[in-house]
Order: C-alpha cells, then structure tokens, then sequence
C-alpha cells in the first residue's frame, strides 16, 4: 500500500508542476511577452516576412506609445504590426511622397523607399488629417505594400497591444527593432 500511495503522490506532484508551467506560460505570453511571426512584407526592410519577433505588452500598461514605436494592433480580425507615425493632437499630411507631421517633413531614415509614400484612392481618410483624442495614426515601412492608416483610419489606443522588440529569427537578423 505504501508504494501505490507514493507513486501516486509523484504523480499528482509532477502533474501540478505541469499544470503551474502551463498556467506560467500562458499568463507570460498573455500579459507579457508574446512571439509573433510576420506573414506580410509590409514593414520591409525593417522586418522581412517569416521574421520571428518577441513582442512586449509591459510599456503600453504604463504608457501611451510614441511617435517612432514599432506597434502590434489589433484590427478587424487580425494582429498587424506598423510603425506609429501620428499620436493624438498630430495634423498628418502627405505631399509628394513625404509625410508631414504638424507641418515639418518627418525624418524616415528606415524607409527604404521615400518615394512610395503615397494617398491611396478611395481612401476613409482626406489630407491634411489631424489624428483623434485617443487614437493613433499607423503606416508600414514599406509604403507600397502596406495597408495601414492611410486607407483603414487611425487605430484607437485600447486597440494597441505591444511593442515590437526583438527579432529572434532568422538567425543573421537577430536584434533589436528600430
């Protein structure tokens, strides 16, 4: 009887030693970092498509995001990554494949395309645009492959999940984001 109760016991310990790692597991990953990996090319060359990313949700607990960010959001059915290019309060305007923010030329040295910057036809947004309280004006860094706020609006803050942090892999793209 004694090693029936003992084996049971083992048993019951290493069950909730698995069940307390999964429970680990799926909290960090819901409330702190996730992996994410990036189907589209619309960030390139900043992120590549099949680029594994480790995101954080830490800052957006305590903060609004900021101008420059890497941003994981969600829209519609889906997560999307893009670059934050207009907080609240912001008058966007696109002239001839340069962004303005509150009349000065943003600098984009992670753009490898200037020139793809542009207004798409049939657009939900017109320009000059001035961003709402509470909302966020998004773009991809590869400008002509990427739907963003130019054509879906400006993406409320309750929508904007994580920071885009690290890329993991391929291995020769390992490193932090900017």
């Amino acid at each position: 009887m004694g090693k029936a109760n003992n084996k049971l016991k083992r048993l019951i310990e290493r069950t909730k030693e698995l069940i307390l790692a999964v429970l680990s597991a799926v909290l960090i990953s819901s409330f702190i970092i996730s992996h994410t990996k990036v189907p589209t090319a619309s960030m390139v060359s900043t992120i590549n498509p099949g680029d594994h990313l480790i995101v954080n949700r830490i800052p957006y607990y305590y903060r609004d995001p900021i101008r420059g960010e890497i941003a994981v959001f969600h829209f519609e059915e889906d997560h999307l990554i893009k670059r934050i290019i207009g907080v609240p309060g912001d008058e966007i305007n696109i002239e001839s494949g340069q962004v303005y923010i509150n009349g000065k030329a943003l600098k984009e040295a992670y753009l490898n395309h200037k020139e793809n910057t542009y207004l798409y036809a049939g657009s939900k947004v017109k320009f000059p645009y001035i961003v709402p309280d509470g909302y966020y004006f998004m773009m991809g860094d590869n400008r002509s492959n990427s739907k963003d706020s130019r054509v879906f609006g400006p993406i409320a803050r309750k929508e904007i999940l994580a920071k885009a942090g690290l890329c993991i892999y391929p291995f020769d793209r390992v490193g932090i984001l900017k």
